[in-house]
């Protein structure tokens, strides 16, 4: 419902470009990273903001089919329109702008691109629309900025702007739907109007209706548009690095996730396991736990993980949820490790996750359930003493994102969350007794881990961390 003291406000992603300069002839916003195109990290965002009402997407010519299934795949329900965008950024801002209908309301235009935009900046932009009728995004430049002229054998400098001044502008640009319309019609009815240099809609409105001000909203560094082929790379660890959060969920609403659930817990006989397997049970679903410890399970043996699988289905007939918490950690110099020790890391941490997925993913494909896998801050950077273990919690943030982009087709969602330092046994056994106030528990790591069972997440790293 939209609140009273707002108008409609409807979210245009603007995809209607076929990334040339990132040296392709498909779109770029069809690009995979982290496991989803960047339309849909996109849409993610705005679909999934509380104040954004509506989104409509403008998709490049020949792939508006490509945007339709992604957006059924997805589930997005604020998706009303898909049109197909024009030859340039202002053809298409025009096509959006006419299928918006007479009503009055506010317009967030995005470039989807910009994969990374966050919430916050949203929540801003839809504020600043209460007071303002035009509102751009800008973050200060941190480079000098230089004006270039012809010069006898090149380039010269000719100015330099004081740089405290300058702001390098991102998206969102919104507006009040009247006066952005406005703006293009004056700048449609200007015959030089395709003769200046490009502008974006800031520029068309700051051109057209110099009365109106255009108020400025703090954007983000993260908020980058992927526009040559190095930002590909930069955005993929940006996306790996960024903090992901499932919202956190009531009782009533884990009791409506799990009642009639099949849930399977790897790991599940102590630590944040056991306490998944605790908290399921209590709302309501058929919990199955498996452990080296409990029931002689090891999750690098792909034969006793499928035997517990297909145990599990023979009596429930469903398997919703599985979880896979089993992990060792050996600290040391890798040229001190033994075989042994080498061989368990790499079998436990990686080879388990493995042998879980390609078990799992048959019965995940009936209900279009959830694999939940776990890894570790030290995933980020290898540190000396640690070159087994975080190398292999390296693999499972990869295997998670290779995961659910295979199986999106099935519906299948597949996430990995991310605990900092974690009273569980196997940090006692390495570290000893540490001050428990710099440790999370293990049952704020389940809770979270519950929470993103239920979300609409996926190729998602979710960290949880203390609060202090």
């Amino acid at each position: 419902m939209i609140a009273e003291s707002r108008l409609r406000t409807v979210g245009v992603v603007l995809a209607g470009g076929i990334g040339q300069r990132v040296g392709l002839n498909t779109p770029k916003q069809l690009l995979k990273i982290a496991g989803k195109t960047i339309l849909e990290h996109t849409l993610d965002v705005f679909d999934g903001h509380p104040e954004i009402d509506e989104v409509v997407v403008l998709m490049a010519a020949g792939f508006v089919d490509e945007a339709a299934e992604l957006v059924r795949r997805n589930r997005y329900t604020k998706v009303t329109q898909i049109l197909q965008g024009g030859a340039s950024r202002t053809e298409s801002t025009w096509r959006a702008l006419r299928a918006l209908g007479d009503e009055e309301c506010d317009v967030l235009l995005h470039d989807a691109v910009r994969p990374l935009v966050e919430p916050r900046i949203i929540s801003e932009c839809v504020a600043a629309l209460q007071r303002y009728e035009a509102v751009d995004v800008a973050i200060p430049s941190s480079d000098t900025i230089v004006v270039a002229v012809p010069g006898p054998r090149g380039e010269i400098i000719r100015d330099i702007p004081d740089r405290s001044r300058l702001r390098r502008g991102q998206t969102p640009q919104c507006f009040r739907l009247s006066v952005i319309r406005a703006a293009y019609e004056r700048a449609f009815a200007d015959p030089d109007f395709e003769k200046l240099p490009a502008t974006d809609d800031c520029g068309v409105v700051l051109r057209y209706l110099p009365d109106v001000p255009i108020y400025l909203v703090p954007g983000s560094e993260h908020n980058m548009k992927v526009t040559h082929p190095v930002d590909v790379f930069i955005a993929d660890k940006l996306f790996q690095l960024a903090e992901s959060t499932a919202p956190a969920l009531t009782d009533d609403e884990y009791r409506r996730g799990f009642e009639g659930r099949t849930v399977v817990v790897f790991g599940g006989s102590y630590g944040i396991g056991a306490d998944i397997v605790s908290l399921a049970n209590r709302y309501g679903a058929a919990v199955h736990s498996f452990s080296r410890s409990l029931n002689g399970v090891r999750v690098e043996d792909a034969a006793a993980v499928e035997d517990a699988l297909a145990r599990v289905y023979a009596e429930t007939g469903r398997i919703d949820y599985v979880v896979n918490t089993a992990a060792v950690l050996h600290m040391g110099k890798l040229a001190d490790a033994g075989q042994a020790s080498v061989e368990e890391i790499v079998a436990v941490n990686y080879l388990g996750p493995v042998n879980i997925a390609r078990a799992s993913v048959k019965y995940l494909a009936e209900t279009r359930g959830h694999l939940l896998l776990y890894t570790s801050s030290s995933y980020t950077r290898g540190r000396a003493d640690y070159s087994l273990y975080s190398s292999t919690k390296a693999a499972v943030v990869n295997l998670t994102q290779a995961l659910a982009d295979e199986w999106a087709c099935h519906g299948i969602q597949v996430n990995c969350v991310n605990p900092e330092r974690t009273a569980t046994p196997m940090r006692l056994r390495a570290f000893g007794d540490e001050p428990a106030a710099t440790l999370l528990s293990p049952s704020a790591v389940a809770r979270t881990s519950l929470d993103v069972l239920l979300s609409r997440l996926t190729g998602q790293v979710v960290d949880v961390r203390l609060t202090r």
